[in-house]
């Protein structure tokens, strides 16, 4: 053997190393570009256009079927008890498929019960249709999730996950302000024909400009095996994401969705319509959730979301309150606080699960998160009996405390 081969030969060792470190590297910054970020928050939108729209409706509802609040919120934790339903076959199956024919197929069928709840006859009409808009949306949520995390790299994937949660936060409200300004207008029903035309819209314009995957490997057999599902439904970190993920959205929609009957009750009085404009404090998190991005790419997941939620506990004491301007200002807290939290806690999701089972972690995360929301719909309307706004702050704020304590326990100091 020459001397030349025999150095090659130990030198191989040390360039199979470096190119896995250039691979790793060149993964860790590769980056979406702009217009497949703004695809990306697009989407988010029309999956959240509808879902919560019943919000600033739910005291015209109680009135119109003479139902009880929690009867009422049911139009609520119907579509999110159907996204918690549907998410664990979405994660299970969507790596079967290309991400966007999923996500433009499921935004093209979301058009349909929309449309079809303005027909309902009664309540339990009304909650069935919601339920299955409900069952449209884990197909989008979860194949983003996944999407961003295959296309964005670590030095940006704070950044694009921001991009989607204000898609989340603009489509949300948007949904809310149309309904409940079209109802006060031209009735409930019509505000649910108004949505089904703007869904229409939305899913075209995904379909035109979400950019097509480059870096998703279709699996048809489903793509894990027994260690990846133990992974997705056993590892420490990822449970507590997961019960991370059920207190953020149980707080969210317990806050917004009875906060509405507080309102609508004296000193306040408002109506559908001025109760739809209080959701623009969402716009407040709109403006936050790109700036918490990069902070989550500097500082961590872990020292986020433990701010998040103080900022959320100090936003909801503000709602007690007797003067309107500070029950604003103490909402505009609380959403801002959780949706920097959902950005922290699906960020994570990239770090704390192997890449085989992404899929999987993400739709259990996304049935966690909106069993939390189908509770938090609920729960609140029984305990309004007894103590009223005041009994669903404390709810909100012992889930506050539990997705602090969950993340300093659990989550690593940091997580890049």
């Amino acid at each position: 053997m020459s001397d030349a081969t025999a150095a090659s030969r130990r030198a191989s060792p040390r360039r199979t190393g470096e190119y896995a470190e250039d691979a790793r590297g060149a993964e860790a910054m590769r980056r979406l570009p702009a217009a497949g970020v703004l695809a990306v928050a697009l989407a988010g939108f029309c999956c959240f256009l509808d879902l919560y729209a019943t919000q600033p409706l739910l005291p015209l509802l109680e009135s119109v079927f003479h139902a009880s609040k929690a009867a009422a919120g049911a139009t609520v934790s119907a579509g999110t008890i159907a996204v918690a339903l549907g998410a664990p076959v979405i994660g299970l199956f969507a790596d079967r498929v290309t991400r966007k024919r999923l996500i433009v197929a499921a935004l093209f069928a979301l058009v349909i019960p929309t449309a079809l709840a303005a027909t309902s006859r009664g309540l339990g009409e009304l909650v069935a249709w919601r339920f299955l808009q409900g069952l449209a949306v884990p197909a989008v949520y979860v194949s983003l999730i996944a999407y961003i995390t295959e296309e964005a790299g670590a030095a940006s994937v704070g950044i694009v996950m921001a991009g989607f949660v204000t898609g989340n936060v603009l489509g949300g409200l948007s949904g809310r302000a149309i309904a409940g300004v079209v109802a006060s207008h031209g009735g409930w029903r019509r505000a649910f024909v108004v949505l089904s035309a703007l869904n229409l819209v939305g899913a075209a314009a995904t379909w035109r400009w979400l950019l097509p995957s480059r870096h998703f490997t279709p699996h048809p057999g489903g793509g894990l095996g027994i260690r990846e599902r133990s992974v997705a439904l056993s590892d420490e970190r990822l449970l507590a994401t997961y019960a991370i993920a059920f207190c953020m959205l149980f707080a969210l929609v317990a806050t917004f969705s009875y906060i509405t009957f507080h309102l609508a009750a004296p000193p306040f009085g408002l109506g559908p319509a001025a109760l739809g404009g209080v959701f623009l404090v969402y716009l407040v998190g709109a403006a936050i959730t790109p700036a918490a991005g990069r902070w989550i790419d500097r500082a961590g997941s872990r020292i986020v979301l433990t701010a998040a939620a103080s900022v959320g506990v100090v936003g909801i004491i503000l709602t007690l309150a007797h003067s309107l301007p500070l029950v604003i200002g103490g909402l505009a807290l609380c959403g801002s606080a959780a949706f920097m939290s959902q950005s922290a806690a699906a960020s994570y999701l990239r770090i704390a699960s192997p890449p085989a089972a992404r899929s999987l972690a993400s739709g259990v995360y996304v049935t966690c998160y909106y069993l939390g929301g189908s509770i938090g719909g609920i729960l609140p309307g029984f305990l309004w009996e007894r103590a009223g706004w005041g009994g669903c702050v404390a709810l909100v704020i012992v889930a506050q405390l539990v997705i602090a304590t969950m993340a300093w326990r659990w989550w690593e100091r940091r997580d890049r």
